[in-house]
């Protein structure tokens, strides 16, 4: 079955390998898309799970809390360990454990278990960011990169469309236990196919053969002037997209009264841009000879004055007419920088720079929610709200003008 799969070490034939790239992709894709899915998953089954469990409202947030401890270091071990066995196992390794620890979630008895195995959920789920990182990155070369991440990075808008328009019928006509059976189903079959399809790069196996050992080395390496920038520019980026995806229905409706119905749908016109926004600045970053900063810096001020305008509105049509512009710019930046990052800490150490970067930029994700909160609380001001979440990008810009671009793989 292996020798069936083209790879560049038992494939002379160019062409056969330059489409199989795009089977990598897929699996990068889908892996980070079922691993969102699963993330996302709580919060459409909170209260019916919280229910059947006898909880509190107040006890159902524990459990986000829970997945995301997890999740955090899962994206630096599961980073290392990437660089350490490849892209291709960390992948599998983290789709089965996912599966399994999916699938039991479904059986909870308690709250204690339950958050057990949330965070075994945050532990399995995040490994799969940097695996998918680390095969595209090698996979393609770097005037296809930007295209090909910004596809990739493209699975967390389908998974955050998929969670809430199929997920709540699911649960309806399944309940949430059987809901999450389903979800384990799905990444056991996933992981399995990865095992017998994915390949990693000859490139890629090379390296690991030559450097194995010298983990704390290559970490080491990647806390450099410019990875610290681009991590602390990714933080303030995801502090805008988090706070603001949490954060936009209810501030319209406390703000400005309206509808719930209404104001979802103004975030879903801004999610259906962000999602085709990811693979058309990438495509553009490629046609633009690989030079990825000036843009980032750009999407950066882009999203700052969205965000600022946004604060300024009170109308429901104004809303909607400003809404795909401040999805643009809440996701534009996202596989700029996911490239950069991977580019400019070396394709060897990519697993590593991908999962280290994206543990600091979840902080910003983990922050902004509880701060925008609490400005809102003290100032019932839906334009100071919104200007607290232009901070993010703000910082980001910043951070950006002193990164140095430089020539990579």
């Amino acid at each position: 079955m292996q020798a069936a799969v083209p790879t560049p070490t038992d494939c002379s034939d160019e062409a056969e390998v330059a489409r199989f790239r795009w089977v990598i992709l897929f699996f990068a894709w889908a892996g980070l898309m079922l691993s969102t899915v699963c993330r996302l998953a709580w919060g459409t089954l909170a209260l019916p799970a919280g229910q059947s469990l006898g909880l509190p409202i107040a006890a159902l947030g524990v459990f986000v809390t829970a997945f995301y401890v997890g999740y955090v270091l899962s994206n630096v071990v599961g980073g290392v360990t990437t660089d350490r066995i490849g892209g291709r196992a960390t992948l599998s390794v983290s789709l089965l454990g996912l599966a399994v620890a999916t699938f039991c979630f479904g059986y909870t008895p308690s709250l204690t278990v339950g958050l057990i195995l949330q965070c075994v959920m945050g532990l399995t789920a995040g490994a799969d960011y940097a695996a998918g990182v680390k095969l595209v990155s090698t996979w393609f070369a770097r005037h296809e990169r930007g295209r090909a991440v910004g596809l990739l990075m493209s699975a967390s808008s389908v998974a955050v469309i998929l969670t809430n328009a199929v997920l709540p019928g699911v649960v309806t006509n399944l309940g949430w236990r059987n809901t999450y059976h389903g979800l384990g189903i799905c990444a056991l079959i996933l992981a399995m196919l990865t095992v017998v399809i994915v390949r990693n790069h000859s490139a890629d196996t090379d390296a690991h053969r030559s450097e194995r050992g010298s983990e704390k080395l290559r970490v080491a390496g990647l806390l450099n002037r410019n990875f610290v920038l681009l991590a602390l520019a990714g933080c303030g980026g995801f502090w805008g997209t988090l706070g603001f995806a949490s954060w936009a229905i209810s501030l319209m409706v406390k703000g400005h009264h309206i509808v719930p119905v209404q104001a979802g749908f103004v975030v879903a016109i801004a999610g259906i841009a962000g999602l085709v926004s990811k693979p058309s600045v990438g495509w553009l970053s490629d046609k633009l000879g690989g030079r990825r900063k000036a843009l980032t810096v750009a999407s950066f001020i882009f999203f700052f004055a969205a965000l600022l305008g946004f604060g300024q509105l009170s109308e429901l049509d104004a809303f909607r007419l400003a809404a795909p512009f401040v999805g643009i710019g809440a996701f534009v930046y996202s596989p700029l920088l996911v490239t950069l990052v991977a580019e400019q800490s070396g394709i060897n150490r990519a697993g590593s720079a991908a999962g280290i970067a994206n543990a600091v930029w979840q902080s910003g994700s983990a922050m902004s929610p509880a701060v925008v909160g609490l400005v809102f609380q003290a100032t019932h001001s839906f334009q100071t709200a919104f200007a607290a979440l232009a901070l993010g990008p703000l910082l980001g810009t910043f951070c950006m003008l002193f990164v140095k671009e430089h020539a990579s793989q």
